[in-house]
């Protein structure tokens, strides 16, 4: 790795330092915000109500499978990052095959259950018999960029680790200002309708999967992706699994909980489903920002923790949570006070744009203690801290939010407080993620404490023998 990348890690100032892997992190984030809207906004062009309802159907079922690049990514990037601050670059080649190879099989394996089953899972994530026909066409194409899909979010996050944070950024800006330029194509020139941007999405996740292939083979990447370094074992699958299980996990309960909260709204109409969906999109907008400031501290964090350099990772998480504040009000504040026109600039279908400006002001109760959860969450990962991360992403989205929908659903019957669960399970997730990060930081002190303090006494043991 070359020597300038280690130096932002290890001597930056620490705003710089920062910022330098944080903005390339938040515009990788703000394409794939732009991935995941543009099909949503160019069919909501179209006017047709049910052609965007069946995307916002199954957009949650397609994150799922994003998170299981995420899973790679995030559990690779943290391996990767920690090694590198221990000064041990060979697990890097190893780690990134078994990423790559594992992650685009089980691409494959998931493409062929999904054309063979079609119906019935475009029935189990809330399709009705008047938009089915949709469904199935979105989702049959772009079940064919899955394999695409997880390698190219795996290697978004993990080439961050070698510090190339501005190669990661250019293979999310290609592959989706690719997705972005189609759309409109094959949507509306074409006249392909929802299958066009469905083929968009595919082309979009080939492009961004090719560019970062390149980069591995290139001269410039310490990654590899030949099958003679691919490995699993020496703690390989075991670490990159412990990290991105839980960082996965989040998402994937995030996207079944909104596959969940969809069959519920679908009990009052279809569009209610639809306005749930563009409310969801809206509130993406400030989520995806303060992931993107959350996961571009991460390797700086690892690194950190790998050198065991505490100062440095106390003043990384100060100054982050400022910036996160800062960010979440300002975000906040926009979703409120433009949720009309932003609805508005997803569909035009009046009965759908009632439900979901009202949605958007509910979801953005939680907008300003947003960035604080994934500042901590990215904390968690960075430090290995495998079971407080599986606790908080399975309690975020899981353990508090699933039981709390449910019980919302049997007592009320209101559309409004089924949304309002959201805002109320991210406050009580904010309060257990600051609890288990002060826990692992005072670990991670104690036992750094404990290291120097035998170092300091080695010699003098040494002289006394």
């Amino acid at each position: 790795m070359k020597a300038n990348s280690v130096e932002v890690f290890k001597d930056a100032p620490v705003p710089k330092a920062v910022f330098l892997n944080a903005i390339p992190s938040i515009v990788s984030m703000i394409m794939v915000l732009i991935y995941n809207l543009a099909d949503a906004f160019f069919i909501g062009r179209t006017g047709d109500g049910d052609m965007f309802t069946a995307v916002s159907l199954v957009t949650p079922a397609f994150l799922i499978f994003m998170a299981i690049g995420m899973l790679f990514g995030i559990g690779g990037t943290s391996l990767v990052s920690r090694k590198l601050g221990e000064g041990d670059e060979a697990i890097a080649k190893k780690v990134s095959s078994f990423c790559f190879w594992t992650g685009a099989v089980l691409g494959v394996i998931f493409m062929v259950l999904i054309l063979v089953f079609i119906e019935p899972i475009c029935r189990l994530i809330g399709a009705s018999d008047q938009t089915l026909p949709y469904t199935k066409s979105y989702f049959s194409i772009v079940s064919i960029a899955l394999p695409f899909l997880i390698v190219s979010n795996a290697f978004s996050n993990i080439i961050r680790a070698e510090g190339k944070a501005n190669v990661a950024m250019i293979g999310m800006i290609i592959g989706n200002m690719l997705n972005v330029v189609l759309d409109p194509i094959m949507i509306s020139v074409l006249d392909w309708g929802i299958a066009g941007a469905a083929v968009a999405t595919v082309v979009g996740n080939v492009a961004a999967t090719l560019f970062y292939f390149f980069h591995i083979i290139s001269k410039n990447s310490i990654f590899s992706i030949s099958l003679k370094d691919y490995a699993f074992r020496n703690g390989i699958l075991s670490n990159v699994l412990k990290i991105g299980l839980p960082a996965s996990l989040n998402n994937i309960l995030m996207s079944l909980s909104n596959i969940v909260v969809n069959n519920f709204m679908q009990g009052f109409c279809d569009d209610a489903v639809g306005g749930l969906g563009v409310a969801f999109k809206v509130n993406t907008i400030t989520v995806m920002l303060l992931i993107g400031l959350g996961t571009g501290i991460q390797p700086l964090l690892g690194y950190c923790y790998g050198a065991r350099n505490v100062k440095r990772f106390e003043s990384v998480i100060k100054f982050s949570v400022v910036v996160a504040f800062i960010m979440s009000i300002v975000m906040s504040l926009i979703s409120f006070l433009l949720s009309g026109p932003l609805v508005r600039a997803f569909i035009e279908v009046e009965s759908q744009v009632g439900y979901g400006t009202a949605f958007v002001k509910i979801l953005v109760i939680s907008g300003p203690i947003l960035g604080l959860l994934f500042v901590m969450i990215n904390a968690l990962q960075a430090m290995g801290a495998a079971i407080p991360s599986l606790i908080l992403s399975a309690s975020r989205q899981g353990i508090i939010y699933l039981p709390l929908l449910l019980v919302i659903n049997a007592l009320t019957e209101s559309e409004n407080m089924l949304v309002l669960t959201q805002p109320i399970t991210d406050y009580l997730a904010v309060i257990l993620a600051v609890v288990l990060f002060i826990i692992t930081f005072k670990k991670f002190k104690k036992r750094v404490d404990g290291e120097n303090l035998t170092k300091v006494e080695s010699p003098k043991d040494a002289r006394d023998a």
